[in-house]
């Protein structure tokens, strides 16, 4: 599914291009993410315009609404979206660890309080696949445990070996019940343990899956830990995987993981960001609803081309944030998945010419992350 088609002499970085059900895209890349099978204040029609190839869409929340009943119905999740480009479904593994006072994990699955009614839920590792399976995206990803930092080695390895042995369940379960050629990816867990995260890919490694998740990190830990973390996954994980660091979307911080060999990337950065009237140039970040830009008639960003810095003026957005009009949001929203969309366009074509580092250093350079 994976093919390398670059590699970076100075760094580990990588170029390759991947193939999924609907369609291949070019590594390194950055999914927008379409938690609740939508990516927030943007159309399908607006992610094609933009060129957006993938995106991220929670199966935990799906579940909990509309239920996959009716998208099973509609014919899975591009047809309910109107999407056709890649769809990776999470489990929501992290959304339910997330609930610390509302869930009970044992080695059979977790039972948990729905955010939204309260009612209890039991999910088993088979479960959460089947309900993928209903969604139908391209890419499945199993049910993990996640651990925050600080954790015991003791604590972490109890989770990595229950992600390891849900791993093999969710394995068998797809391979016996995947009718529509959907692909599956593992998760690597095992905090900051090197020992941990090498016994959690040598498990990986001993199956056929389709790509490598890296989850449990930016989780707390100091950057440091996270890079070294990062350094010794890719330094021992086989070329052959597309690697995906799931939920992380700094611009600084996926120049230092695409240095490191990453592919793939997901965060809600971009129209997070966006809903704030904070918008990303080559600059950095500016909050455009400030005072400052009250008369600045340019674009967001020089040296962008999409269609809101095509259009409209640092003024008028600041004008529509501030009197809460829900086009400002749409079009700053809209400029800041198409910067990131850019920016990938330019690491990828930075590491096919051989000049990767180079292009780290000028950006870092003029890019504040304030």
């Amino acid at each position: 599914m994976f093919k390398l088609i670059k590699e970076d002499k100075k760094t580990k970085a990588r170029r390759g291009i991947f193939t999924a059900g609907h369609g291949s895209f070019h590594t390194p890349s950055f999914f927008p993410v379409a938690t609740q099978a939508a990516v927030k204040g943007l159309s399908p029609f607006e992610l094609s315009e933009i060129e957006v190839n993938g995106l991220l869409v929670n199966a935990y929340h799906l579940y909990l609404r509309p239920g996959t009943k009716v998208i099973k119905k509609s014919g899975g999740l591009h047809s309910f979206m109107g999407f056709d480009k890649t769809i990776i479904t999470d489990s929501g593994g992290y959304q339910i660890f997330s609930l610390e006072h509302l869930r009970k994990v044992t080695d059979e699955g977790v039972k948990f309080q729905s955010h939204v009614d309260g009612k209890l839920i039991f999910l088993t590792p088979e479960e959460v696949i089947r309900i993928q399976l209903d969604l139908n995206p391209d890419i499945i990803v199993p049910l993990d445990e996640c651990v925050k930092f600080p954790a015991s080695h003791e604590v972490a390895k109890k989770a990595v070996k229950r992600t390891i042995d849900w791993l093999l369940r969710s394995k068998a379960y797809f391979d016996k019940n995947n009718k529509n050629g959907n692909l599956f990816f593992g998760i690597v867990q095992g905090s900051t343990y090197n020992d941990l995260r090498k016994e959690c890919l040598d498990a990986i490694a001993s199956l056929d899956l389709d790509g490598v998740c890296l989850g449990g990190l930016s989780v707390g830990e100091p950057q440091d830990l996270r890079y070294n973390t990062l350094s010794f996954i890719t330094d021992n994980i086989d070329a052959k995987y597309l690697r995906y660091l799931m939920g992380y979307g700094r611009p600084t911080e996926i120049l230092e993981a695409v240095s490191r060999g990453i592919d793939l990337f997901d965060c809600v950065i971009p129209t997070r960001y966006g809903r704030t009237g904070t918008a990303f140039t080559e600059e950095g970040p500016i909050v455009v609803r400030n005072a400052p830009y009250a008369d600045d008639l340019g674009p967001l960003d020089n040296n962008c081309a999409c269609y809101t810095c095509c259009n409209f003026t640092r003024a008028y957005l600041r004008h529509l944030i501030n009197v809460s009009e829900m086009l400002g949001v749409q079009l700053i929203s809209y400029h800041n998945v198409a910067w990131y969309k850019d920016l990938m366009t330019n690491i990828r074509e930075a590491i096919e010419q051989g000049r990767f580092s180079e292009f780290k250093k000028a950006f870092l350079k003029k890019y504040k992350d304030k």
